[in-house]
């Protein structure tokens, strides 16, 4: 069963804790920041791409439950954002988290 998330801001807030990444409109982007306004930057290609979106757009934002992904409206277009689980390296022993 997949849960509905609370807001897009709590998502990309725990992502951030996470060291996730997003995909926006089938970019991943490992760049982004979400303090006064939420910023990802990605590359396509050679083509550096920056997305930039106010609180009020995150806080806006509605849950595409069959596609798990957030729309988002920066006045412009709709964009489409999913909070990927990134993968980190660690020197640590995690054998609490395979129990």
């Amino acid at each position: 069963m997949t849960t509905t998330p609370h807001s897009l801001r709590t998502e990309l807030q725990a992502a951030l804790t996470a060291h996730s990444m997003l995909e926006i409109d089938g970019l991943h982007a490992f760049e982004f920041t979400l303090d006064d306004m939420l910023q990802i930057e990605s590359m396509d290609g050679r083509e550096r791409k920056v997305w930039r979106f106010s609180l009020a757009q995150i806080d806006a934002a509605e849950f595409d439950a069959e596609l798990q992904s957030w729309v988002v409206n920066d006045g412009n277009a709709d964009h489409r954002i999913v909070v990927l689980n990134g993968i980190s390296a660690s020197d640590e022993d995690e054998e609490g988290e395979q129990e």
